[in-house]
């Protein structure tokens, strides 16, 4: 909760929710090991991004409850169409990675 209102007071809007069917420049994504299937959620979530929108998302990290391991998000990624560009950790519990569209050549 204190991620997404830090969110919300530097872009000086609230964020959609999931519900949300406008284009959007990015997308704010917590997922946890058991919340279905990454790859699904991805391929969903690029139906409102914009051309050149990124996905932000964010895992527990290692040794947390519900981590992600990072070749599971590389994985995910690839078969949605996207590119792990980056990876941080944001706070004690939390670690993100950043999402591109493949380019098509």
């Amino acid at each position: 909760a204190d991620l997404r209102e830090r969110i919300e007071d530097a872009i000086g809007s609230e964020l959609f929710d999931e519900d949300a069917q406008e284009v959007v420049d990015a997308v704010v994504l917590w997922w946890r090991d058991g919340d279905g299937d990454l790859v699904d959620e991805l391929v969903d979530v690029q139906t409102t991004l914009d051309d050149g929108g990124v996905v932000w998302l964010l895992t527990p990290k290692a040794g947390r409850q519900d981590h992600v391991s990072p070749a599971d998000v590389q994985e995910a990624a690839s078969t949605a169409g996207l590119h792990v560009t980056s990876a941080a950790r944001v706070s004690p519990d939390w670690s993100v990675s950043r999402l591109t569209p493949k380019r098509n050549f």
